[in-house]
C-alpha cells in the first residue's frame, strides 16, 4: 500500500498525516485496516475509505492531545507527511512519557471499569435491562487496563491473542477474570453468525460510517481461520466502543436491547451477573493497589 498516494489522492497534505494501528508496527492479519491520523484539529468521527483492496479508517487528531487513552494509541505511529516537523516533535514526547501515560490510561480504564460495575449493580436493584450490558463493559474496561499495564495500546483484533502471551505476574493474572465474565467459552459458530449480524446492525445505527463493512471482514477471517474465541471477543469490544458513545442516552432507547442482547450475548441471570461484577469490582481495586503501590 503507498501511502503516501493515497493522502495525495484524498487531499490530505495540508497537515502532519501518522500512520498506526497493527499494521504500522508488522503485526497484522490480512483482514486488517489501515489506521491513518490527519492532524488538523477537526473533532469529526472516523471515516472509512475502500482504496487498492484494503479498507483505510481516517481518523482526526491534535497535536495539542492531552488525553492518555487517545496518546497511547499514537504509541509506535509511523510518519508519513510532516512538513513542518511538529508531528515528529509530538511523537518524541510521547516516547519520553510512554510509561507514564500507559499507566495513566490503565487507571482511567479502571475507573471506567468500576463505573460499570456500579450500574450493573444499580440496573440488578432496578431491572434496568441494560445491567448485562454494562457488565459487558466493565469486562472490555479491565481487559483495557491489564493492557496498557503492558504498554501495549489495545487493539480488540489481536488483544485476546496478546493477553495469553503476557508473562505471568500480580497484574496479569485478572486477565483470567476478563474471560470468566466476558464469555467467549460460550463461542460457537451459530452463536457467532448472530452476534455478527446484530453487531454490524449496532455500529450501522451508531456509526454510521461503513465500520460493518471492517467487521464483517475480520470476523471471516476469525471463523475461516477458528479462531472463534478471538471473534467472540473482538465482536464483544466493538459492541463496547459503540455502547460507549451513547452510554449517556441509552436508557432513552429500550428498543436497542432487542439488538444488544444478542450482539453481546448478554447473561439473563441477575444472580450470576452480580457475581461477575463483583468479580471485575475485586480485580479492578487490586490492580488499582499495585499500580498505586509501584
Amino acid at each position: 500500500m503507498d501511502l503516501k498516494k493515497f493522502i495525495a489522492d484524498q487531499s490530505l497534505t495540508n497537515f502532519p498525516v501518522g500512520f498506526g494501528g497493527c499494521r504500522s508496527i508488522n503485526s497484522f492479519f490480512d483482514s486488517c485496516d489501515y489506521d491513518i491520523t490527519i492532524f488538523d484539529n477537526k473533532s469529526e468521527t472516523e471515516k472509512i475509505i475502500s482504496y487498492d483492496n484494503n479498507f483505510i479508517k481516517i481518523h482526526h487528531g491534535s497535536l495539542n492531545e492531552t488525553n492518555s487513552n487517545i496518546l497511547v494509541k499514537y504509541d509506535g505511529m509511523q510518519i508519513i507527511h510532516d512538513e513542518s516537523w511538529e508531528l515528529r516533535m509530538f511523537l518524541s514526547k510521547i516516547k519520553e512519557k510512554r510509561s507514564i501515560l500507559y499507566t495513566d490510561n490503565a487507571k482511567n480504564c479502571l475507573f471506567s471499569s468500576l463505573f460499570c460495575c456500579e450500574k450493573t449493580k444499580e440496573g440488578i436493584n432496578t431491572s434496568n435491562v441494560f445491567s448485562s450490558c454494562w457488565q459487558i463493559c466493565a469486562s472490555y474496561f479491565l481487559a483495557d487496563a491489564i493492557y496498557s499495564l503492558n504498554l501495549s495500546a489495545p487493539n480488540p483484533t489481536h488483544m485476546l491473542d496478546m493477553m495469553r502471551k503476557f508473562k505471568k505476574n500480580q497484574i496479569n493474572e485478572h486477565i483470567s477474570t476478563v474471560t470468566q465474565t466476558v464469555g467467549i467459552e460460550r463461542a460457537t459458530l451459530p452463536l457467532l453468525d448472530r452476534m455478527i449480524k446484530s453487531t454490524i446492525g449496532f455500529s450501522d445505527k451508531v456509526e454510521q460510517n461503513n465500520h460493518s463493512k471492517i467487521i464483517q471482514q475480520k470476523s471471516d477471517y476469525f471463523i475461516k481461520n477458528s479462531m472463534l474465541s478471538d471473534c467472540y471477543f473482538y465482536l464483544g469490544y466493538i459492541n463496547r466502543d459503540n455502547f460507549e458513545k451513547i452510554k449517556d442516552k441509552i436508557d432513552h432507547q429500550p428498543d436497542l436491547i432487542h439488538i444488544l442482547r444478542v450482539a453481546f450475548d448478554i447473561e439473563a441471570d441477575s444472580n450470576l451477573l452480580e457475581q461477575q461484577a463483583k468479580l471485575i469490582q475485586k480485580s479492578c481495586n487490586t490492580v488499582l493497589s499495585l499500580v498505586s503501590g509501584a
